[in-house]
C-alpha cells in the first residue's frame, strides 16, 4: 500500500512540474524608423470610464400604465434603487402633485446631478432607515459621490 502512495505521489510530482522548455534567446530589437506615427489615445481610467457610462443614461423618461415613481426609479438605467424616487419627484415638482399619481405620457426629467446629502434625505423620505440612508453600490450615482462612498469604479 505505501508503495501504490509513493508511485502516486511521485506522478503528481512529474505531471506538475511537466517537461521543461529550452528558453531561446529574446530577438534583437528592430531598428527605429523616422516615421511620424499618429499616437494612440490614452487607456482611460476606470473613473473615466464610468463617467462616460453614467453620462449615456437618460435623463428623461416617459410615464407608461402601471408605472409609479419607486418603480421608475427602481429601472436599471433610471437609479437602480427605488429609494431614490423623491429625486424624481423634486425635480418634476411642477409636473406631479402628489407622488401617488402620475399618468401615462407625463415625462419626467430624471436628474443626474445631486449632493450626497440630497440622495441621503430622499433615501429617508422614500422609508429608508437612517442607518441604511446610503445607497447601495450597485446605484446608478455620479462619480464624485460614488467616490465619497468608497465604491469602486
Amino acid at each position: 500500500m505505501k508503495n501504490l502512495v509513493l508511485l502516486t505521489v511521485a506522478c503528481c510530482v512529474v505531471f506538475a512540474l511537466g517537461c521543461s522548455k529550452k528558453v531561446e534567446p529574446a530577438p534583437a530589437p528592430a531598428p527605429v524608423v523616422a516615421e511620424t506615427r499618429e499616437m494612440a489615445p490614452a487607456p482611460m481610467s476606470p473613473r473615466q470610464i464610468f463617467e462616460a457610462d453614467y453620462a449615456k443614461l437618460p435623463t428623461s423618461y416617459t410615464v407608461v400604465k402601471g408605472n409609479c415613481l419607486w418603480w421608475i426609479s427602481e429601472f436599471k438605467q433610471i437609479y437602480n434603487d427605488p429609494f431614490m424616487w423623491p429625486l424624481i419627484f423634486k425635480a418634476n415638482r411642477d409636473k406631479i402633485k402628489n407622488a401617488n399619481l402620475i399618468y401615462p405620457g407625463q415625462n419626467f426629467a430624471i436628474p443626474r446631478t445631486f449632493a450626497l446629502d440630497d440622495v441621503k434625505a430622499a433615501r429617508v423620505k422614500a422609508g429608508s432607515s437612517k442607518k441604511k440612508a446610503a445607497p447601495a453600490s450597485t446605484a446608478n450615482l455620479p462619480a464624485d459621490i460614488r467616490e465619497a462612498l468608497g465604491y469602486g469604479f
